[in-house]
């Protein structure tokens, strides 16, 4: 199911991935250079019904109006509490999440909103090669429970470049898989299997009270 939501953004789309008895909804953007087709925000998609968790993948306004780049965050902002709103569910906590540049949109505004919790996938901790211009201030301000999924070769950012995080938030690495949490060939852990790592971490997280 899909569902044109007016933003001030624009209009944005959203993906429904609906559990048969859920408990929850998990709200996921995509990253500034890529839509809901990523791997990563599929596999969770697809996962997560079945334990329970309504998944809503919204595709942002400038990707449904055809434009190839993002626009500044504030304007990513702007778009988001409605997207929130129309994924809501009566009675439901709703976790608001995303990878990259959807996991930053998650960490700014998910508190003001009143999600449950923040899912951050592949966090852009700096730009690659430059870890002087770090962005590690959105991650720790969230004020909320969050999951943080990282490549353990993502440019962005490894697990052992972020500082120490509050007791309300987790690291989980993803070895050898990069930024888009691809894994080499040679790798010991597979592209299928770093998917079901981040599946199944992202489940049980979302499984604590």
């Amino acid at each position: 199911m899909q569902r044109i939501i007016d933003t001030p953004a624009g209009d944005a789309r959203l993906h429904y991935h609906r559990a048969a008895r859920p408990r929850a909804v998990l709200l996921l953007g995509h990253g500034a250079g890529g839509g809901v087709e990523a791997p990563d925000l599929r596999a969770l998609a697809a996962a997560l019904p079945a334990a329970g968790v309504t998944v809503v993948l919204a595709e942002q306004p400038w990707r449904v109006a055809g434009r190839r780049l993002a626009p500044a965050p504030a304007a990513l902002d702007a778009g988001w509490p409605a997207q929130f709103a129309a994924a809501a569910e009566e009675g439901l906590p709703v976790y608001a999440g995303g990878r990259s540049a959807g996991a930053r949109v998650a960490c700014r505004t998910s508190a003001a909103l009143g999600a449950a919790g923040v899912l951050a996938l592949a966090f852009p901790l700096h730009p690659p090669g430059r870890p002087e211009r770090s962005r590690a201030d959105e991650l720790l301000t969230t004020g909320l429970p969050t999951l943080v999924l990282q490549g353990g070769a993502d440019a962005f950012g490894t697990p052992d470049e972020f500082p120490a995080l509050p007791a309300t938030h987790r690291l989980a690495g993803v070895p050898h898989a990069s930024h888009a949490f691809r894994t080499p060939k040679k790798a010991p852990l597979t592209q299928d299997e770093a998917l079901e790592l981040i599946t199944g971490t992202a489940a049980d997280w979302l499984r604590q009270p």
